[in-house]
């Protein structure tokens, strides 16, 4: 029993938190934005333990899509699905009850945030297969782990402002850079199995491409941080970010695979930045 609790918990990647921190830290900035502080906490905890649930549910699609190329890869050989550990039924049964919960969850929101996590289910449910057919993935993984920021701002004011838009833009950029940093890890393996990505696709460009995305990525935050009346903190952890972005070029200077993963992992810290930095602000000027 001890040994399949743990096979579910690898599955919806319980060992591996930094794929929830990245996607709740720009959930969370656009929940503080969108309040103009701190959330109603209802609304707060709500997304809280809806990032962890769609991302679990995430996590279980993508193994299911997966399953017959993970033990291909080394990165991912020793996954629940590929090393018979659960079954296909048993993962689809998960994945079944994870969004059971989340939908229990996003029915305390209003119907315009309902109707965007219907969207995002969708969203969700495609990324895993896209990766057969364009190497273009990672730009929907960026709507994927973005769509939490236009739900915050409904779930919030009941609209969709146009900085709610220009935060979405800013991560989804910011999302495509890491995730082709992720995808350089598995890039060899990929070609190998004839799978496609944002790494294959830019090939040897692809460190000035990540260099250009940031870049995007910083100026979109920049510019929402004017819209959002923002002063001083905000602005801090984006010359912060701006720095964790050139270590992350040095890390991947040589395509090194455990580097780039280290790169990858790294964004943590830059979403962490951004929301901090949204937090403090109207700390400052409450």
């Amino acid at each position: 029993m001890k040994d399949r609790l743990f096979a579910y918990a690898q599955l919806m990647r319980l060992d591996k938190p930094v794929g929830t921190l990245l996607l709740l830290w720009p959930t969370l900035a656009a929940l503080w934005i969108a309040a103009e502080g701190v959330p109603p906490l209802p609304i707060l905890l709500a997304f809280v333990v809806g990032t962890f649930m769609m991302r679990s549910a995430g996590c279980v699609i993508n193994d299911i899509a997966d399953r017959n190329f993970d033990g291909r890869v080394a990165r991912t050989h020793d996954r629940p699905l590929p090393e018979g550990r659960i079954s296909l039924v048993e993962a689809f049964a998960l994945f079944g009850v994870l969004l059971v919960l989340a939908l229990a969850i996003v029915m305390t929101l209003n119907t315009a945030t309902q109707l965007l996590a219907a969207a995002g289910v969708l969203i969700t449910i495609t990324y895993p297969f896209l990766k057969r057919w364009t190497h273009w993935p990672q730009v929907v993984l960026g709507a994927a782990f973005s769509w939490g920021i236009p739900m915050a701002f409904t779930a919030v004011t009941g609209s969709l402002p146009l900085i709610a838009w220009v935060l979405f833009a800013a991560s989804a950029v910011w999302i495509v850079a890491y995730d082709t940093e992720y995808a350089m890890v598995d890039r060899r393996f990929d070609l190998e199995i004839g799978l496609k990505s944002s790494a294959i696709l830019f090939a040897n460009l692809d460190r000035g491409i990540i260099g250009v995305l940031q870049s995007l990525a910083l100026i979109l935050f920049c510019v929402a941080g004017v819209q959002a009346g923002f002063r001083h903190a905000f602005f801090a952890a984006l010359v912060a970010a701006a720095g964790l972005f050139v270590y992350h070029q040095w890390l991947i200077r040589e395509r090194e695979e455990s580097a780039c993963f280290k790169a990858f992992r790294n964004n943590v810290w830059v979403g962490f930045a951004l929301f901090a930095g949204a937090a403090i602000e109207y700390q400052a000027l409450a």
